[in-house]
């Protein structure tokens, strides 16, 4: 058998077993076949060209998403330009971090930013920035339509950086994590292969595009299988009705099943004809993956990954997917949960930090060497950040972020734990469990909670509730109720804001 190219655009075209095959549909209903995709990339490719890109110079984007947008990364990949997908919802202030730390040869923006944009750019001598909208419009269209679609693939070594995501930033200064091509790939193959993606299914595909989740799971896997994608702006209940029945296979963040949840139309009946139901980018509550499974006879696939590494674990296609769990190591990564203190490693069931090897593990963050060595061991174990446990039989349960951990006089408290036992109280919608000063533990246990307004909760009715199922030491010192929880973009609960908004509670009443 002959060897797969090393430049990822060259493996997805290698791949294509059939070109006039459709690969895009639009909500609105455009069609774009992957004969039709490869051309355009061609052409987008031969515009960055003239634009001075060449391998390895950066590209950033950050342009709300459509089809040309995700045609946009294939250009980018086929030349052996490094992709720079942006948060939409970054400000200019922020942008300028991102700019100023990665010196794109290009920035691609919406119409309506270019002249902020531009103003940025005043110190990368050389750079240009060329405008992409949601309706095949921008500069970067009118350029392509002029262009060839002809351009030859460039040959990337598998180590090439194909794309730079930066983390969300919660601590210190973004990160730039540096992806190669191989990383990609060789990630892209072993989801395709664990979740049996083949070129008659159909994605019902609602997530962004700057995001590991949208772009590197969602769109790598059926690029690598030859399917077929339903490409979504957003998340829209009504629309996931309208779309869904034309569907396969579905990811989504927990928020997306949740918000399903509350619709009157969903139950067996309307799924019966779907393969699969993804969930990742935040923990999604064992309540939620049991009725899931109670209305619609479909068991939810929670799978564990992040920036840095893609994804790292599954549950099973085939056999039981345990609630709470995000299943066993993917074929060929290593998963080991080791001391925080001493990284001596530790046996099952003990909690401890999750450290992950493989081939989709990252090459490091950009221009940070510091960093990447305190978080790369030698021996090619990268460090996650995230605390879990590993049963006897491999299953990986996540407790949470090292940097979330509560320590109060003297004793650890994993948050996961108590916000656990917190949501199965009857009224409770959903909870955070956070730590913040506590003039005499050091940290005070605090519960941020979420109600259902049909239900008379206080403080007193939460604590009654946990005594006897929590040590004393972890039930919660203060109780306090929000309407809702502060999320990013991708649904995960942003602690640190809560640890800003509640952190005076103990010292200041």
């Amino acid at each position: 058998m002959t060897a797969e190219p090393a430049n990822l655009y060259a493996t997805f075209v290698a791949r294509c077993a059939n070109p006039d095959k459709i690969f895009i549909e639009t909500q609105d209903g455009r069609r774009i076949r992957y004969r039709d995709a490869f051309d355009l990339a061609g052409r987008i490719a031969n515009v960055l060209k003239t634009k001075g890109v060449n391998p390895l110079d950066r590209v950033a984007v950050q342009v709300e998403k459509s089809a040309e947008a995700l045609i946009l990364y294939l250009a980018c990949l086929r030349i052996g330009a490094i992709y720079l997908p942006l948060n939409t919802a970054y400000t200019l202030n922020e942008l300028e971090y991102f700019i100023g730390d990665a010196e794109p040869r290009v920035v691609v923006c919406a119409p309506a930013a270019h002249d902020a944009i531009q103003s940025l750019m005043t110190r990368l001598p050389g750079s240009s920035v060329v405008t992409l909208g949601t309706k095949s419009d921008g500069s970067l269209m009118q350029l392509s339509q002029a262009a060839s679609a002809h351009i030859e693939n460039v040959p990337s070594s598998p180590d090439d950086v194909a794309a730079i995501l930066y983390t969300s930033g919660t601590t210190g200064r973004s990160k730039g994590a540096m992806l190669t091509h191989h990383n990609l790939r060789s990630n892209a193959v072993t989801l395709a292969e664990a979740w049996r993606f083949t070129e008659g299914d159909v994605l019902l595909h609602a997530l962004p595009l700057f995001h590991t989740h949208g772009l590197f799971v969602a769109t790598n896997v059926v690029l690598m299988s030859g399917a077929r994608m339903i490409l979504m702006p957003k998340f829209d209940p009504a629309v996931i009705r309208e779309k869904l029945p034309g569907a396969t296979v579905m990811m989504g963040v927990p928020t997306f099943y949740t918000r399903l949840l509350q619709e009157d139309w969903l139950d067996a009946a309307a799924v019966s004809h779907m393969r699969l139901f993804v969930s990742g980018s935040a923990p999604l509550l064992a309540e939620t993956h049991r009725e899931w499974s109670k209305r619609t006879d479909h068991a939810i696939l929670e799978r564990y990954g992040m920036t840095e590494t893609n994804m790292i674990t599954s549950n099973p296609y085939s056999g039981t997917r345990i609630p709470g769990t995000v299943g066993t190591p993917l074929p060929g990564i290593d998963v080991v949960i080791t001391d925080p203190q001493t990284g001596a490693l530790l046996a099952p069931g003990e909690v401890g930090m999750i450290e992950v090897r493989g081939p989709n593990v990252f090459q490091g963050y950009w221009r940070m060497p510091e960093k990447t060595k305190a978080e790369l061991r030698s021996n090619g174990f990268f460090i996650t950040g995230d605390l879990g446990k590993l049963a006897g039989d491999g299953v990986l349960s996540i407790v949470g972020r090292g940097k979330d951990l509560v320590i109060t006089g003297g004793y650890n408290v994993y948050p996961k734990e108590v916000e656990t036992q917190i949501d199965e109280i009857e009224g409770v919608v959903e909870s955070a469990v956070i730590g913040v000063p506590h003039p005499d533990f050091g940290e005070g246990v605090t519960a941020i909670i979420v109600k259902d307004v049909a239900h008379d909760l206080d403080e007193q009715a939460i604590v009654k509730a946990l005594d006897g199922r929590l040590a004393k030491f972890k039930l919660p010192k203060r109780v306090i109720f929000v309407e809702d929880l502060p999320r990013n973009t991708m649904g995960k609960v942003l602690k640190e804001v809560l640890r800003r908004q509640y952190g005076s509670i103990y010292t200041h009443g």
